[in-house]
């Protein structure tokens, strides 16, 4: 895994309409991209409206020699209702593609509910026999939820060679998202990290003026979005980092400081931590994550991880279209309380150093999160 550290994500693709990848950009996207001596791919079955692989197809696969390249991509439990549907859909994802294997493949977005999927209909050892089949040279999973079910899940099956984590600098001290007890997590266990949502899907591309003055001031020729993926990349036992790319300035912006990595300095480090102090100060909701609340209340609602993930959404940038805070509140709210499911005892509030009306936040939440 000697390869250089910027992965190509085939999630954002240009698109000429709804249903048409934009396949002249990718391909000189593509072109640049190999170009520059980088080599990782990832797509998955239903990007791009179920048209990214076809488009890795015809940009990259017909066009560039098979041993100069890496691809990944992922089997989701959404779409199996039994175990004939595991090869039917690997099978159609390597007619889609044009390769005869897959350099990586992940179980697509294991969480709660999908674990139970993925393990009832045995995907885990399907995968190791892919693998056995030459099939799949690498096999690994996507993961959305918390730091105590990815330890199970890690425990349980030590033939995973990776796992992709949801890691950046805004997320890293979530209650909600998790990113550093997930990352700690992969690293406890010696299991290599790609990052996903580096930029958090364009959200760290747009910070307060007053967070990108601080960035500018250190590094006047370096972008923001450079900030966000060095920090992903500047830690230890991950070696890869995808930034899903949209258009060629973005490509050549993140080629232009990942082609020679130079890891985050202490410095950088704090200025990233203050950046991050100005992004929350305007916060929807501003818990500091205590949990003095949680114990006394009789519906069991982890109210301080309702909070980051109803803070973390709003602070998404409208474009990026589907957020994963969503899918970590449903999944935390399979063993914990709704926030609808507040009956307005006030225990919480009694007990609360920030004197926050966490009755009326949590309404806000689930009405949030009910849509």
């Amino acid at each position: 895994m000697n390869q250089k550290k910027l992965g190509f994500g085939l999630m954002r693709l240009p698109m000429l309409s709804e249903n048409e990848v934009d396949i002249e950009a990718v391909s000189a996207m593509v072109d640049e991209f190999l170009d520059k001596g980088f080599t990782y791919f990832d797509t998955a079955w239903m990007y791009c409206n179920f048209k990214s692989e076809e488009a890795t197809k015809e940009a990259l696969v017909k066009r560039h020699p098979r041993d100069s390249y890496t691809l990944a991509t992922k089997l989701h439990a959404g779409f199996l209702q039994n175990k004939e549907d595991r090869d039917k859909i690997f099978n159609e994802q390597l007619r889609k593609t044009g390769v005869e294997y897959f350099d990586y493949y992940l179980l697509h977005d294991v969480g709660e509910d999908h674990y139970k999927i993925y393990q009832e209909l045995d995907c885990f050892q399907w995968l190791q026999d892919k693998k056995a089949q030459g099939l799949v040279r690498k096999i690994g999973f996507s993961y959305h939820d918390n730091a105590e079910l990815l330890d199970k899940v890690l425990t349980e099956h030590p033939e995973m060679e990776f796992v992709q984590l949801q890691i950046n600098y805004l997320d890293w001290d979530s209650v909600g998202v998790q990113s550093r007890k997930c990352y700690e997590v992969a690293l406890k266990h010696g299991v290599p990290v790609i990052v996903m949502e580096p930029v958090k899907g364009g959200t760290l591309a747009k910070v307060p003026s007053t967070a990108e003055d601080l960035f500018k001031e250190y590094h006047p020729e370096m972008s923001v979005p450079s900030w966000a993926i060095r920090f992903a990349a500047s830690l230890d036992n991950v070696f890869m980092v995808l930034s899903g790319m949209s258009n060629m300035e973005q490509l050549k912006d993140n080629i232009s400081y990942m082609e020679n990595l130079v890891p985050l300095n202490e410095e950088e480090l704090q200025l990233i931590q203050k950046a991050v102090e100005i992004i929350n100060s305007n916060i929807a909701v501003p818990c500091t994550g205590c949990s003095y609340c949680v114990d006394g209340c009789p519906m069991k609602i982890n109210i301080p991880q309702c909070f980051s993930l109803f803070n973390a959404d709003k602070q998404e940038v409208k474009e990026k279209g589907w957020t994963p805070q969503g899918e970590y509140y449903d999944r935390m709210t399979q063993t914990r309380g709704k926030a609808s499911d507040c009956i307005a005892c006030g225990q919480c509030e009694g007990i609360c150093p920030q004197h926050l009306p966490i009755i009326n936040h949590l309404k806000d939440v689930a009405e949030y999160f009910g849509k």
